[in-house]
Parts: structure tokens; C-alpha cells; sequence
């Protein structure tokens, strides 16, 4: 897919939809509906609580796989097969995806979160979900390379199936023990979060799956991209907005009493999401990949799948965590900080244009 230029770099916000240009006033809204229900409605709680799937009440589940289905319906799976045509580019984002990234995050929460283990255990668990639908927005607004973003997106989001669990373990308790880090007070097992995925990204990565096969042979691609997907994307934003909305009901008046916290999760996300997209642009360049392959690269790396990490969250520790809060702060944090790496890198743009 051939990305068109850009004459008005000013024009990013604009081309942006407004459900994605004002998300982070959508999800400070519904903190705020959220705290009221909580304050005004103290029988929100029972409520929720009355049918349970595990330790999720019904409704959250609904929500969060509501949230995940239309981001995996979008995934190009078809583009798999396609992942001949640049291997420097794939292994590069899978070290970046898969060992750079975790690992970055795993040393900022540290750094930054060492005295609260419930805060700095979300943010690892953030590290983990890898990049997702939502980078081909930021991708296509910095004039990446289309297709390579999305077999970039359709592999991680298949091979978080298999990999998260894993890195999970090892980055919750193998590794802060070969450090000698304390972790005495982070409870959780490999199989409820391996649980967590499978309902919570497995269902929906296998709806959308066979959504996108079934859509598209019965009804032509085009109809999919152009129609179909466009009624079904808000549906995503309606499912975060309903989880933050439960969240800050049941869990308010801690919010509100230590609002330090939102800051202190916040900081560590900023630094995560520059380092991660310098290092990832970098080694674009030094590759020597061209303009909209490295814009690629960046994006893909620095991007995450917060859905994946609210769910996980929830599911594991539940929507009262400090976990479950570091979760629902990504996209918050997010959507400005990558808008703002979009300008970064097309003035990038302008820059190796100019010398070539």
C-alpha cells in the first residue's frame, strides 16, 4: 500500500476521527460518570457482582470482549503468508515486540513504581500486550508502509496467544528473583493468566478471525474495509468506556483519595513510549529499511495493546486493582504521546527527504 504525502503536517489532529481525536477526553468523562455512580449508587457494586464468569462479573466480561472483538476484526490475518518479503523487518520487530520492549517496561516500573507493587505489576503487564490494531491509525498518519504494519499487527496479535503467559511468569517472578527483587506481594498464577488470554483475547481473536474470512468471501473486501469494520469499530471505544466507567465506580474513593497515583503511573508510560519509539526508529534507519518501513517499525514497537492488558488485569487480580487502574491509564496517557511522535517523525521525514 503506497502511503499518500502529507503537504500539512498540521493537518494530523484533523485526519484523526473524532471518537479517536478526543479519546482521552472520552475516557476522563467516564471517570468522572464512573466516580459519581460510585458516590451516588452504592448498589452498583452488588449489582455487577450478581452473575460472575470466574472472578469477572458477567458484565465486565461483556465489556471486554466487546472491546477486543472489533480491534481483532480489523487484523489483516490473510497478510500472514506474506512475511517473506522483508525478514530484517520482521526480526526487528519481534526483538523490539518481544525482548526490548517487555524489558524496558520491566525496568521503568521498577525504577519508577518500586514501592507499589499493584501499580508497577499493571504497568509490566501493559509491557507484555503488544502492538494491535490501533497502531495502524498512528502508522498511517506518520505515512508508514500499510501493508508491513498490518503483517506486523496480525503477527503479534496471533502470537500473544502463546507468548504472553510466558513472559508473564518470567517477568513477574523469575527474573525479579534472579535479581534478588522482593515479589512476595504479587499474587497471581501462570494459568489465571494464561485463563485471562485465552478468554479474553482467544474468543475474540477467533470471532474476528472468522468474521474477516467469512465477511470477506461472502461479501467482497470492500464491503468489509468500507462498511462493515466502520460500524463495528466504535463498538471497541464503547466496551474501554463501559470498563472505566465500572472501574472508577467500585474503586473512586481510593482514586480520589490518592490522586498522586495517576501521575506517578503516567510518568513511567511517557518515558516508555519516547525511548521505546527512538530506539525503534533507530534501528529503522540504521537498517537501513527507508522512511515508511522505519515509521513502521517505530509505531508497531511503541504502540500496546491496553485492551489486552485491562483484560488481563481484571480477569487476574480484578476491577478494583491498582493493576486494573495502571491498565485503564494507558490509552489516556497514549493517544497525545504518539500523536505527538506522529509530528516527530514526519519532520523526520522531511529531514531524510531532504538529504537523499
Amino acid at each position: 500500500m503506497t502511503q499518500e504525502p502529507v503537504g500539512d503536517d498540521g493537518a494530523v489532529i484533523q485526519r484523526l476521527s473524532v471518537l479517536n481525536r478526543f479519546l482521552p477526553l472520552w475516557i476522563v468523562a467516564a471517570m468522572v460518570v464512573g466516580l459519581l455512580i460510585g458516590r451516588f449508587v452504592p448498589a452498583a457494586q452488588t449489582a455487577l457482582d450478581a452473575v460472575k464468569v470466574g472472578e469477572t462479573s458477567l458484565p465486565i466480561a461483556l465489556g471486554l470482549l466487546l472491546m477486543m472483538y472489533p480491534v481483532l476484526a480489523k487484523v489483516r490475518y490473510e497478510d500472514m503468508g506474506h512475511v517473506t518479503g522483508d525478514r530484517r523487518m520482521l526480526w526487528l520487530s519481534l526483538l523490539l515486540n518481544w525482548v526490548i520492549g517487555p524489558a524496558l517496561m520491566f525496568t521503568l516500573a521498577w525504577v519508577f513504581l518500586a514501592d507499589e507493587p499493584a501499580f508497577r505489576t499493571g504497568l509490566i503487564v501493559i509491557g507484555l500486550a503488544r502492538c494491535i490494531a490501533m497502531v495502524l491509525i498512528w502508522n498511517d498518519l506518520a505515512c508508514g508502509d500499510g501493508e508491513a504494519a498490518a503483517l506486523l499487527v496480525a503477527i503479534n496479535s496471533v502470537f500473544q496467544i502463546v507468548a504472553y503467559a510466558l513472559l508473564g511468569t518470567f517477568y513477574l517472578t523469575i527474573l525479579p528473583g534472579w535479581l534478588g527483587l522482593d515479589t512476595q506481594d504479587v499474587q497471581f498464577s501462570t494459568w489465571e493468566i494464561t485463563k485471562a488470554v485465552l478468554i479474553f483475547l482467544g474468543i475474540p481473536l477467533v470471532a474476528g478471525y472468522l468474521t474477516r474470512r467469512i465477511g470477506i468471501r461472502t461479501k467482497g473486501a470492500d464491503w468489509y474495509e468500507q462498511r462493515f469494520l466502520p460500524r463495528i469499530g466504535p463498538f471497541a471505544l464503547y466496551g474501554l468506556l463501559f470498563t472505566i466507567v465500572v472501574m472508577f465506580a467500585l474503586q473512586g474513593e481510593a482514586i480520589l483519595s490518592d490522586p498522586g497515583a495517576v501521575i506517578r503511573i503516567a510518568i513511567p508510560l511517557l518515558v516508555y513510549f519516547g525511548v521505546m519509539w527512538s530506539i525503534s526508529f533507530a534501528l529503522g534507519v540504521r537498517a537501513r529499511l527507508g522512511y515508511p518501513k522505519t515509521a513502521t517499525l517505530a509505531f508497531t514497537a511503541a504502540g500496546n495493546n491496553f485492551e489486552l492488558a485491562i483484560a488481563v488485569a481484571i480477569g487476574v487480580w480484578g476491577i478494583t486493582s491498582g493493576q486494573a487502574l495502571a491498565g485503564v491509564i494507558g490509552p489516556l496517557i497514549e493517544v497525545p504521546a504518539l500523536v505527538a511522535l506522529v509530528y516527530v517523525s514526519l519532520w523526520l521525514r522531511r529531514r531524510m527527504a531532504a538529504r537523499s
